[in-house]
This record gives structure tokens, sequence and C-alpha cells, in this order.
């Protein structure tokens, strides 16, 4: 079977950056399981994938713009030390949750002075062509329970 539209999906993959880096991989867990066409992964992966089967073992590129888009720099932001609970790490690299407009927003500490902190709300892939190695586990049509739900069940 191949990998269609509304097809419950599941794959083991592996990313890497730019500079080769793993930067993710599901093959010490459970594989990924989505509903193909539904915007449930990044596009430029989604595209790739439709019409492999079952079995299939690929190497894709996904340049930045069809995965987390470009960097944008007014997503990066001085904020007020004093609004940190002081027993927050403060450090580069550090990820911080708050709520943003439509829901959690995880921002990241990309700078520190003495009374303010540079964070970033761009994704932390933001920019980034990634490479993806992927071994497709299952393809099947989803259940009609799934479609109205909007995800696989297990």
């Amino acid at each position: 079977m191949k990998i269609a539209q509304d097809m419950a999906v599941t794959l083991h993959y592996t990313v890497k950056g730019p500079d080769g880096q793993v930067l993710d991989s599901s093959l010490d867990r459970e594989p990924l399981q989505y509903l193909h066409g539904h915007g449930q992964i990044i596009p430029g992966l989604e595209q790739q994938l439709e019409g492999a089967e079952v079995g299939s073992s690929l190497e894709i590129h996904v340049p930045a713009d069809q995965a987390y888009g470009p960097k944008h720099p007014e997503l990066v932001f001085p904020v007020p030390r004093a609004q940190f609970d002081p027993e927050v790490s403060l450090e580069p690299g550090t990820q911080v949750m708050t709520q943003g407009e439509h829901g959690p927003l995880v921002l990241t500490i990309v700078g520190v002075q003495d009374d303010s902190v540079l964070l970033d709300a761009n994704h932390p892939l933001a920019g980034m062509d990634l490479d993806f190695s992927i071994q497709v586990v299952s393809v099947r049509a989803a259940t009609p329970e799934e479609l109205a739900h909007g995800h696989v069940h297990g």
C-alpha cells in the first residue's frame, strides 16, 4: 500500500541538521504515527513521502522554507530579567514556556545581560535545511473515527 491522503502512516525517522548532527530520531523509541495529508508533519517531508510504500527506506532533503520556515529576527527580543523566577536557570539554550495568544509558547534563551534576557520565539529548527532518513513501517487506510478525531489511534 502506498502513502496517500487519509492514510495512517507509521515510520521511523532520523533527522539531521545542516552540519550532519542528529537532531532527533525515533529509532530508540516507538515509531511516529500520523495521518497523511493532514498537516501533522512538516510540509516538505509530507509531500516527498507521497507514494512511498511499506518497507521503503528513503533519504529526503527538506529545505528550511518547507520545514519550519525562515528564522524571523523580529521574534528575538529582550525581556527584563526581573520578570523571571529567580530559581529559573537563565543560561543560553534553556527553553522557557509562556502563554501566547494561541496557546503555550516555547521560547529559547539566547543571551543574558545584567538587567535583561534575550529570548527567541522562532522554532528551534527555523532557518535550517533538514535531512531525513525514513523507514516506512506501515501504511493503511485511516478509520472514519481516526479521521474525525484527527489522529491515528494506536
